[in-house]
């Protein structure tokens, strides 16, 4: 169904299959969602209803996020807006990898203390997650400070008998106690390769197929005394500690990228299930890559883009959030030189129709009247078609078709001159489905003293006493607010503002 790559970014028309009464069908059923472990598309059923566990894999923090990590991390933005704008109680956990031999090299490289730069790299991680308009986690945990999670649960496993120490001191998961290892990624055990970023003959391990849960101390670098030895924790091991730290043993949903299916979530269900005996994840969900131009992007092809180094550029951060956000996130996404200018044309025609809609709310009607049925029919439809994409396993094309079919003809409606009360509606149809697109311009504050003044230029111009108009004008400008006037009414923006 969605295995080409898609390079078109909004507007994409919804196909006439999805209206009708499909639509109220497939909405009463709610969410349903594909599980990477099952394989199978099925209706989403939280454990517990009153609140919904998120685990996210976030990024190592030794240098910039690139626009691959982003687009996973916005997928699950897009998730967790989706289920809080149905109504949902959400704790979304987002954990920051700052143990890692990746981190350890390029401390070493850059000579430099690892906190001093791992905080350095985070800093500039939650920049980019806010110029990307992404939901603040409702918890971001480091590795290294849920070091006592981390040696708890090697204890478990020991106790257990699903893992076992090393010559050297190091300890490993015994792949062979679990029988179930290798179902996510659909592997023969007999035939996969380490399940850890290490050589297989780096430690005197029992099985090659064996992942790393506690590596001995060497000299520089760093370690932790413990119980069970002094030395720090595999990577694998951290997701798993953090998120029962939050989330309980077992919770709703995991995400991120598919290169993380083998080994990390393989390890993470291995060691977690054999430590509690209980089923660790409800729902397993995988973004697919991006692609530049057609090509995987990789540091061996110099086709990195950065978040960080776009935006010193000048790239509008709503345009790099559409162009990340415009595909289903289980095809790949081709970015290519085009994907940002069509975004930007998307966002200004979004933009544009937001505007002319609070130009025409705030305009005094020669005879009021409600909302009118056209208008009011087409709220309802599109909050509708847009509800039964995101239910659709989150299908954004989708989503975006309905919203740019809803732009063209809540146009159409202001060019047939609509009450201010149907542009009140449309509007707030508009805002709704932003809730989860995160695209629309920011919400501004006026400067004291400007609504008022805003208020008695629209009175001014309405009784054409054009003299005043152009000096409330000039009186809104020496505040910062610029104003227009359209065919739909006033129009203002904070002077320095898109």
């Amino acid at each position: 169904m969605r295995e080409k790559d898609v390079r078109c970014v909004a507007p994409c028309s919804s196909s006439p299959s999805r209206k009708g009464a499909d639509v109220t069908n497939q909405i009463v059923s709610g969410l349903q969602l594909r599980d990477t472990l099952s394989g199978e598309t099925r209706p989403f059923t939280p454990l517990n209803p009153k609140e919904i566990g998120i685990y996210s894999c976030g990024p190592t923090i030794y240098g910039p996020a690139h626009i691959g990590n982003f687009r996973s991390f916005l997928f699950a933005d897009l998730l967790v807006r989706w289920l809080r704008a149905s109504g949902h109680t959400v704790r979304w956990v987002v954990n920051l990898t700052d143990n890692d031999d990746k981190i350890i090299r390029a401390a070493a490289k850059e000579g430099e203390e690892i906190r001093a730069l791992t905080d350095r790299w985070e800093a500039v991680f939650r920049s980019d997650m806010e110029a990307l308009r992404m939901t603040q986690p409702d918890v971001m945990p480091r590795a290294t400070e849920h070091i006592p999670e981390q040696i708890a649960l090697v204890e478990r496993l020991l106790e257990k008998g699903h893992a076992y120490k090393t010559e050297d001191g190091s300890i490993f998961f015994r792949i062979a106690s679990w029988p179930n290892y290798g179902t996510l990624a659909r592997l023969d055990p007999e035939a996969m390769r380490v399940g850890e970023r290490v050589e297989a003959d780096e430690y005197s391990k029992d099985d090659v197929r064996d992942f790393v849960l506690w590596k001995a101390a060497k000299p520089g670098e760093p370690s932790w005394e413990a119980s069970i030895g002094a030395g720090r924790p595999g990577w694998h091991l951290e997701c798993s500690a953090m998120s029962m730290r939050y989330l309980g043993e077992s919770f709703d949903l995991h995400t991120g990228g598919i290169d993380l299916v083998f080994p990390h979530h393989e390890d993470e269900i291995a060691q977690s299930e054999a430590a509690t005996g209980k089923r660790f994840v409800g729902t397993w969900l995988h973004c697919a890559h991006l692609h530049v131009s057609g090509d995987k992007m990789s540091k061996s092809l110099g086709n990195i883009a950065r978040v960080s180094d776009l935006l010193a550029e000048g790239v509008e951060p709503r345009a790099l959030r559409l162009a990340l956000i415009s595909a289903h996130y289980r095809t790949s996404l081709n970015y290519t030189p085009d994907s940002l200018p069509a975004a930007l044309a998307a966002i200004e025609r979004l933009d544009a129709f937001d505007a002319a809609l609070t130009a025409r709310t705030a305009r005094v009607d020669e005879a009021p009247g409600g909302v009118s049925a056209e208008g009011a029919t087409l709220a309802a439809t599109t909050r509708e078609r847009f509800a039964l994409a995101m239910n659709d396993d989150l299908a954004v094309p989708e989503a975006l078709g309905a919203l740019f079919d809803f732009v063209r003809e809540g146009n159409r409606l202001l060019d047939a001159n609509c009450s201010s009360a149907t542009a009140a509606a449309l509007q707030a149809a508009l805002k709704e489905l932003d809730q989860t697109l995160g695209i629309l311009p920011a919400a501004t504050t006026l400067p004291a003293g400007a609504e008022e003044l805003l208020a008695a230029r629209v009175a001014a111009r309405g009784a054409r006493d054009f003299a005043a108009s152009d000096r409330l004008r000039d009186e809104l400008a020496a505040l910062g607010v610029l104003v227009e006037d359209s065919r739909d009414g006033q129009r203002w923006r904070i002077a320095g503002s898109n």
